[in-house]
């Protein structure tokens, strides 16, 4: 319903915990923004893989007699977005398999660059596959490798691909954490009394009171077994650059990812939002709930009063049945309601964290107009996305992104604001210090981190059509 960005996937893993499952389930659950297409937890007592997989929530997709059903001290999870391949069961994960030298499950953050190379390879020399997910791909890598031990045929299946990933891997003993050496996504070590965690976000940790020990670095395997963790480099060192549109929109603010606080920066962003754009109002307001901290930094450096001028249902399902009698402008208005007593005869600044298309933020434009708004300003707290993301995020086409082939003029006038503005790239950068990276930013400039194969970069621009 969102013109927004799609949210990735979510992984989480825990190994020595005598209710792995539930812990898994929990961990989901806390991680749930990362995807609500499907969701797994393969669960592990020693001897053999036990699964369990669905399409929908967490909430709805596990019940009690689901979990017993997974025993052991072992577990990995995922919840999906499919930004490859398409929603279906056979695409949900974790994606387990039985091969020459047992089962071996695994829960996939990312995206390859050279999938459609490496698919069209392992299928000449006889591969079959049963989905059309990145995560079969490297399975199929793994199951080929001629190395002896667990860490190394993954180190071998993982250097053979390009592009994003976080894993977490687990067989019927081990379970092994790996980030992909430029460190795209996020993921992170815990500990909860004996047992080790990994997590996309820490919010995960708070939810079952694990102790957030460290990120898992870039390049960096990690082996989890009964024994204390191992660390291995088995990757050619690669430039740090994790996306910074995870501080933008899709991680929990209540995570700490990259080294910094979501919350603290996206209030950052806010600030240096109002520092760029100075501007006079009686309201500052946010498009919740991801433009809510930019709003109150917002707020805060301009001193102009803060004012929660729209009010979101948290009730709202995947789908939604529309009267036969059209409501113009329905699909925003089931999700967002304009608080009138606040914004009447009011010179309305409104804090959004992107355009991607500029249809939502037309119809919520119109809204607050409609509410008695004298003035609606736009102000978005991260620089125009006018280029396609390829490391694991759902993004359109780029002659679908409204900044990539419009004026700053021509949407504002598209979107009927009185004015926009976008903090700048350097604003961004200023924002964001606290983490101390070098963030892929090609979503705003175009300056794509891991090159594409010759033959690979429009087979990949086509699975965002």
């Amino acid at each position: 319903m969102f013109d927004k960005y799609k949210d990735e996937c979510g992984v989480f893993g825990i190994f020595g915990h005598p209710e792995a499952a539930n812990m898994a389930y929990l961990g989901l659950y806390a991680l749930q923004h990362r995807g609500q297409e499907s969701a797994g937890i393969i669960s592990s007592d020693g001897a053999q893989l036990y699964s369990h997989k669905a399409m929908g929530l967490v909430a709805d997709i596990f019940s009690e007699d689901v979990l017993k059903r997974l025993p052991g001290y072992a577990a990995i999870g995922h919840v999906r977005y499919s930004t490859t391949g398409g929603s279906h069961l056979k695409n949900a994960q974790p994606f387990v398999v039985d091969y020459s030298r047992g089962g071996i499950a695994v829960a996939y953050n990312g995206n390859l660059v050279n999938a459609g190379l490496l698919r069209d390879e392992l299928e000449a020399y006889g591969s079959i596959f049963q989905s059309s997910v990145d995560t079969e791909i490297i399975v199929h890598l793994i199951a080929t490798s001629k190395a002896n031990t667990l860490t190394d045929r993954i180190a071998d299946a993982l250097k053979q691909v390009k592009g994003s990933y976080s894993l977490v891997f687990l067989t019927e003993t081990q379970m092994v954490a790996v980030r992909d050496p430029n460190g795209f996504r996020p993921l992170a070590l815990g500990r909860l009394k004996d047992a080790w965690v990994v997590a996309s976000e820490t919010c995960a940790f708070d939810l079952i009171e694990a102790e957030y020990v460290r990120d898992i670095e870039p390049g960096e395997m990690l082996l989890l077994d009964r024994f204390s963790p191992k660390s291995f480099r088995p990757f050619d060192k690669a430039p740090y650059t994790p996306c910074v549109f995870e501080f933008i929109y899709f991680a929990r603010p209540d995570s700490n990812i990259f080294g910094a606080n979501v919350y603290a920066v996206r209030k950052n962003l806010g600030r240096e939002l109002a520092r760029e754009n100075p501007i006079k109002a009686d309201v500052v307001i946010p498009v919740p709930d991801s433009g809510v901290p930019a709003a109150i930094g917002f707020a805060e450096e301009s001193s102009i009063p803060f004012q929660m001028g729209l009010i979101r249902s948290h009730y709202v399902g995947r789908t939604f049945i529309e009267p036969k009698d059209a409501i113009r402008h329905f699909g925003v208005k089931i999700k967002l309601n304009a608080v009138k007593e606040l914004l009447k005869d009011k010179k309305v600044v409104v804090i959004d964290d992107s355009i991607v298309r500029g249809t939502t933020s037309r119809k919520i434009v119109k809204m607050i107009r409609d509410a008695g708004a004298r003035e609606v300003h736009m102000r978005i707290s991260s620089p125009p996305t006018t280029c396609p993301c390829f490391y694991g995020i759902d993004t359109p086409t780029k002659k679908e992104l409204i900044a990539s082939s419009h004026t700053l003029d021509e949407i504002s006038k598209y979107i009927t604001a009185d004015t926009l503005k976008y903090l700048s790239v350097e604003g961004l950068y200023k924002a964001v210090s606290d983490a101390g990276a070098s963030f892929c930013d090609a979503c705003f400039t175009g300056k794509y981190p891991v090159a594409f194969p010759a033959e690979g970069r429009e087979p990949q621009l086509a699975l965002f059509k």
